[in-house]
């Protein structure tokens, strides 16, 4: 692997500029499922269709979420899912010859840095979007440091940061310490209604998550509260992930029935079916299944995993907020809401533009 070694690879010269970002590269870990790499597929066919040439490299490009890259984008697959695999990013960026590298979220931004070290001077400008929490409840003191520390290198290798939202602008400005005109604000673009799409048998009536089964997800907080709800209803959860095994143990302990169906191409039909969405996350970035579920008129439940929670969940009407290890409160929120004879109005969901407004800035950046 010649690439991992040696100097700069260089892949651009001054006649290599053009007006505007005409061919944007981005990559991705695995297609198995994961808010980021589903708005990155969103986001990529809605370029493709701008006339702009899209190119994934991604590391294992099988998965679920295979079916959901649009033919007009060029997949570069890997072969693996490693994450270190994906310093081939750069390799493949000296070779296409790319106006624009798009890092699609927090977990990637490591390899934008090393993207950006091994092409030097040669490299096209980077644009990476803030997809987690800045500020990681998680950590303990010295990886609260360390973690601090590391965002502050990103304005070393990401030429724009995107945010989906003005609370995480604000956080990034603190956090990041990166001065507000190179923050962009562009929430995700919606997930589009597949209405073909298959759901899988569901109850009558059901509480819901959707996610992936990770440790992140604290989806054990809500196992762990629902016998003490006044109403005994099936708990749904939409997603797939190592922490299945666990939480299916924990359900039959507490004799609490639970339905893992897996990962679902379109879970809108299941948010609008659900008495109440729940998300119990530790921390998250800008958590679009809490948008999603009121766009469809559902009510939601949720930790303060975010600062832009507050921003979505923006009145009583719409939902509560809980402090995430108050399990009374969210029992009792559950509990409000499963007794509740309203339902909230559907929300519109922000980001029909979106992907407009980044090839704006995407151009712009390049015209700069």
């Amino acid at each position: 692997m010649w690439f991992l070694f040696g100097g700069n690879l260089g892949c651009r010269g001054p006649a290599d500029k053009m007006n505007g970002a005409r061919h944007i590269l981005s990559y991705a870990q695995t297609l198995r499922g994961g808010g980021v790499e589903r708005a990155l597929l969103r986001l990529a066919g809605a370029w493709a269709r701008e006339g702009r040439r899209v190119t994934l490299v991604i590391g294992d490009a099988g998965g679920p979420l295979r079916t959901e890259v649009p033919d007009t984008v060029e997949v570069v697959g890997l072969g693996t899912s490693r994450y270190t695999a994906l310093r081939a990013v750069a390799a493949r960026a000296a070779d296409l010859r790319p106006d624009m590298i798009f890092c699609p979220g927090s977990h990637y931004t490591s390899i934008a840095a090393w993207t950006k070290w091994r092409l030097g001077k040669g490299c096209p400008p980077i644009v990476g979007k803030v997809s987690n929490a800045l500020e990681r409840p998680d950590y303990g003191p010295v990886m609260t440091v360390a973690h601090r520390a590391w965002l502050r290198q990103h304005p070393a290798f990401l030429d724009r940061v995107v945010v989906m939202s003005e609370a995480s602008a604000e956080a990034a400005i603190r956090v990041m310490r990166l001065p507000r005109q190179r923050i962009a604000v562009i929430p995700n673009p919606p997930a589009p209604r597949l209405l073909d799409a298959p759901l899988p048998p569901l109850p009558p009536r059901y509480i819901l998550g959707v996610g992936r089964l990770a440790p992140q997800k604290r989806w054990d907080r809500l196992v762990e509260i629902m016998p003490r709800l006044a109403q005994r209803i099936p708990l749904v959860i939409l997603g797939e992930g190592e922490c299945r095994a666990a939480l299916r143990a924990q359900a039959d302990a507490l004799g609490v029935e639970l339905l893992l169906p897996g990962h679902v191409a379109d879970p809108l039909g299941a948010m609008a079916g659900a008495a109440v969405l729940a998300l119990t996350s530790e921390f998250e970035g800008v958590p679009g299944v809490l948008g999603e579920a009121l766009s469809m008129g559902t009510p939601v439940v949720t930790t303060d995993c975010a600062p832009a929670v507050r921003e979505i969940v923006a009145a009583p009407s719409l939902g509560s907020i809980v402090a995430r290890g108050d399990a009374a409160a969210l029992a009792t929120a559950l509990d409000h809401w499963l007794g509740s004879p309203v339902r909230p109005q559907p929300v519109p969901l922000p980001g029909a533009d979106s992907a407009a407004r980044y090839l704006r800035l995407f151009d712009d950046l390049i015209a700069a």
